[in-house]
Parts: C-alpha cells; structure tokens; sequence
C-alpha cells in the first residue's frame, strides 16, 4: 500500500489516497481516537470519482462514531482496465432494461460472475494491508456496494464481523448457495420502489441468507433513496458488532 495524498477534512477526518499495486482506494480515519480504530469497508457500484461524495459523507457519518472507513476501485472502472466481456454484458443489461423485457439469468451470470471472482481477492488483499497499519483495528464491517460481492467476502473472509448489505443491484442464481452459507450478524437494506431491483429476488436471497441475527430495512422510493435514519441505524448495528 502506498499513500499517495491526504487531507484534514473540516471535522478533523484525515482523509489519505493510496494505491495496492494498480489498485486506487481512499482511507478516512477519525481525528479524535488514540487507539486502533475498528474498520468499515465501504463498498460502492463503481467509479471513485463518482461516488465520491456520497462515500466521504458515509466515512465521515462513521467517524463520528469512532469507525475508520476505506474503499477501493472495482474492475473494471473509473481508469481501471475496462474487460470487452463486461461491457458487452452491460450493453445487453441495458438494452433488456430499455426495452422492458426480463433480464436474462445468462446476461447477469457474465456481468456479475467474473467482477465477484476479481473484486473479492482484491479488497482481501486491501483488508490485508489496511489491518497492518497501527492506527486501524479489528474487528470490519463491510458496507453497502454490489451485494453479490458482499456475499462471497461474508463467506470467505473470517475477519469480516458484520455486514450491511444493499438489495439493489443483480445477484447470479449462484450465489443464492453462497448466501446460504453466510453467518455473520446482517442488516439488508431493501428500496420498495427501486426501478432497476427485482423485489421478489431481494426478498428470496434475504430468506436464503444463513444468518441467524439477520433484518430487512425496507423504505419506500428508488435507487438512491435510502433514508438517513439508516445511516444512524447501520452505525449503531456496527457499534453493537464492531465495539
């Protein structure tokens, strides 16, 4: 890991750039806790420059409570490499979705599948060189993002404690076997309204969830319309988990 900026925000959250090989991330970590602080893994759908401002509005709502927060590019965006693959299965995405017809199980399996099998080692790796620094702590929370990558990082990664996961994006049948396997404490946020979500496959994959301290927040409205109580509510089921 190599830093490469960092910054004061207004509240005292430092705020550092760092890259993990050709991997971009930022990492907030709070301006008042002397000791190591317990760790967020804030996932997103991709494109850091994007998402940007609603990532350092989540890092800076979790240090006040004491969380350092980090993220990391995913494949695939912002100026990672781009696969032909995974654009020609968004192409497709796309095209179903404008044309209001059933996106095919084949269409997700290709966009979803491959960035799973990269993304998870990649934020390992990440989670391995976040943990070596002495002012971050266990135990980590993952947060928000592509659930299907939250649910292969619940099953395979043992120092992941709690999760918070988003029923917003395309999950492979595949992983309904890996959600099964899942145990960790959950909290799954679900948009009634969301324009781009299948509902009953969010309610299906919440029921194969493996977890026995599990809960499904569902709010009205679209996409993006998750509710700040929310916020409030993630950070005391973290700090139930990750404290």
């Amino acid at each position: 890991m190599r830093f490469t900026f960092e910054q004061r925000l207004d509240d005292g959250v430092l705020e550092r750039t760092f890259t993990l090989g050709e991997i971009p991330g930022i990492l907030w970590t709070p301006g008042s806790v002397s000791a190591p602080a317990p760790l967020i893994l804030l996932g997103h759908p991709g494109g850091l420059r994007t998402m940007y401002p609603r990532l350092v509005a989540r890092a800076r709502h979790g240090a006040a409570e004491g969380f350092a927060s980090a993220t990391i590019e995913l494949p695939g965006s912002g100026d990672r490499p781009r696969s032909p693959a995974a654009e020609q299965a968004r192409a497709d995405l796309r095209r179903a979705l404008a044309a209001g017809e059933p996106v095919d199980d084949e269409i997700v399996d290709r966009l979803v599948l491959p960035l799973v099998e990269q993304a998870v080692p990649e934020w390992r790796a990440a989670l391995d060189a976040l943990l070596a620094l002495p002012e971050i702590g266990g135990p980590v929370g993952f947060a928000g993002g592509v659930i299907a990558i939250g649910i292969r990082l619940a099953v395979v990664e043992p120092r992941l404690s709690a999760a918070v996961l988003f029923a917003g994006s395309f999950v492979p049948r595949a992983l309904f076997a890996e959600a099964r396997q899942v145990t960790v404490p959950l909290r799954v946020l679900l948009q009634w309204d969301d324009e781009g979500n299948d509902r009953q496959l969010a309610l299906d994959l919440f029921d194969a969830f493996g977890s026995t301290e599990k809960s499904l927040h569902a709010n009205m409205g679209g996409h993006t319309g998750v509710p700040q109580f929310e916020a409030d509510s993630g950070n005391r089921f973290f700090a139930r988990h990750l404290k």
